[in-house]
C-alpha cells in the first residue's frame, strides 16, 4: 500500500497516514522526527500533495549542506552587486517556494543567527533579500524535519526555543525500519519494480533465504539502506534469482547470540546453572553428531546401490553422479544452509558454491 510514495502496512505506518491525512488539509507547519534514511522527504511529500498547495511546487534544502556565510543569501535570495561575485539577481528558496511548500529538512543544523530571520520571515509572511532595500512578501507552508531531539538542542542553547515553539505545531514521529518490518517485503517489491523500469530488465526476485535476511536485519540505515542494497544486489545478481552470496559486503549481519549462554533467573547456583548449560551444549552436539551420522550412512546406501547397479547391468552412476547427490541430500538436510551443509559435507563453503554451480544444482532440487 502506498500513499505518494509513503509504502507500507504495519501500525506503525497507518498511524502516520493518519496524522498525514488529518494535518495536510490545513496550512499548520509540521515537525518531522525520525532516524536518517527513514523516509522523512517523503512524509514532507505526502503532506504537501494531499494540500490545498499541491498545485505549487514543494522546495526542499537540506540545512546541513548549506554553507553559514551564504544560509541568508540561499533562503531570502540577493541583489546583484551585493556581494562579490553577485553577478545577478538570484531568487532564494523563499520566493521560489511561494504558494507552495518549504521543506526545511535536518533544521537543527541552522546557523542560530538564521533561526532568528526565519522565524521573523514565517510569522510575517515578508523577507528581504540581501542587498534589497525593500521586503518582499511569501506565501508559503512550512514543513521541518530532524534526526535529532530538538528539546535537548534547546537546552544546550543549540537551537532556539521560540522557532522550536514556532515549528512543533504538529510532530510526526517517524519510525525507523528496523520497528516496521512488515513494511519490507512491500517496499523491496517497490524498489524492484522501480529499478527495472529504469533500467528495462524485468524478472528480478530474491531466494526466500534472502528475505529471510533481510527481515532479520537492524537496517540502521533505514529505508535508503534497504534501497541502496536492493539495486545493488540486481546489479550485482548474475542470475534473475538473488541469492545470499550476491549479499556480501552490502549488508552485515550479527550472529545471532546463542540461547545456551543466556543468564537467566532460575533460582539456580552458578555449579547448577553452569552444569545444566554444559547438559544441554552436550545434548546438542549429540544431536549434530547422529545428523552427521545419518548422512554418511545415507551416503554408503547410494554407493552401495550405485555398485550394485553396475554388477546387475544396470547404467553405472559416476563419481560425479555419487558427488551430486551428496550435495543435494546435504542442502536437504541442513534445510538449504550452505554453510552447515558445506560442514557435513567436511568441504569449505566455497568449494561448495563452485559444485552447485558445476553440477547447475538448482534451488529446487534441494527445497523439493
Amino acid at each position: 500500500m502506498s500513499d505518494f510514495g509513503l509504502i507500507g502496512v504495519s501500525k506503525e505506518i497507518q498511524a502516520v497516514r493518519s496524522i498525514i491525512a488529518q494535518v495536510a488539509p490545513s496550512d499548520i507547519s509540521v515537525l518531522i522526527h525520525g532516524e536518517s534514511g527513514s523516509g522523512k522527504e517523503v512524509v514532507a511529500r505526502a503532506i504537501h500533495h494531499q494540500s490545498f498547495r499541491r498545485n505549487h511546487q514543494i522546495v526542499s534544502i537540506n540545512c546541513a549542506a548549506i554553507p553559514e556565510g551564504i544560509f541568508e543569501s540561499e533562503l531570502f535570495g540577493h541583489k546583484k552587486g551585493s556581494f562579490t561575485n553577485a553577478s545577478e539577481n538570484r531568487k532564494g528558496y523563499f520566493e521560489m517556494a511561494n504558494g507552495g511548500t518549504l521543506f526545511l529538512d535536518e533544521i537543527a543544523d541552522m546557523p542560530l543567527l538564521m533561526q532568528v530571520k526565519l522565524l521573523r520571515a514565517i510569522e510575517t509572511r515578508e523577507f528581504m533579500p540581501v542587498g534589497a532595500d525593500t521586503v518582499s512578501k511569501t506565501d508559503i507552508r512550512i514543513i521541518a524535519a530532524t534526526n535529532k531531539n530538538l528539546e535537548n538542542e534547546v537546552a544546550n542553547k543549540r537551537f532556539r526555543e521560540d522557532f522550536y515553539y514556532r515549528l512543533k505545531s504538529v510532530i510526526i514521529d517517524l519510525p525507523p525500519l528496523r520497528k516496521r518490518k512488515d513494511d519490507i517485503p512491500l517496499l523491496i517489491k517497490h524498489f524492484l519494480d522501480e529499478y527495472e523500469e529504469s533500467n528495462k530488465v524485468n524478472g528480478y526476485r530474491f531466494t526466500d533465504r534472502v528475505m529471510e535476511i533481510f527481515m532479520e536485519y537492524n537496517w540502521p540505515g533505514n529505508v535508503r539502506e534497504l534501497r541502496s542494497v536492493v539495486r545493488t544486489a540486481v546489479a550485482m545478481s548474475r542470475s534473475s534469482l538473488i541469492s545470499e552470496e550476491v549479499l556480501a559486503g552490502l549488508i552485515k549481519l550479527e550472529k545471532k547470540q546463542d540461547s545456551r549462554f543466556l543468564p537467566v533467573s532460575t533460582g539456580k547456583t552458578s555449579e547448577e546453572m553452569e552444569r545444566d548449560f554444559l547438559l544441554r551444549a552436550l545434548f546438542e552436539i549429540k544431536r549434530d553428531i547422529l545428523e552427521i551420522q545419518r548422512l554418511l550412512e545415507e551416503m554408503r546406501n547410494q554407493k552401495h546401490e550405485a555398485v550394485q547397479q553396475s554388477r546387475n547391468g544396470g547404467g553405472v552412476i559416476t563419481i560425479q553422479e555419487a558427488e551430486r547427490d551428496a550435495i543435494v541430500t546435504a542442502l536437504r538436510t541442513s534445510g538449504g544452509n550452505k554453510r552447515k551443509a558445506a560442514k557435513l559435507l567436511n568441504i569449505s563453503p566455497r568449494t561448495l558454491y563452485r559444485k552447485i554451480e558445476e553440477y547447475h544444482i538448482d534451488e529446487e532440487l534441494w527445497t523439493a
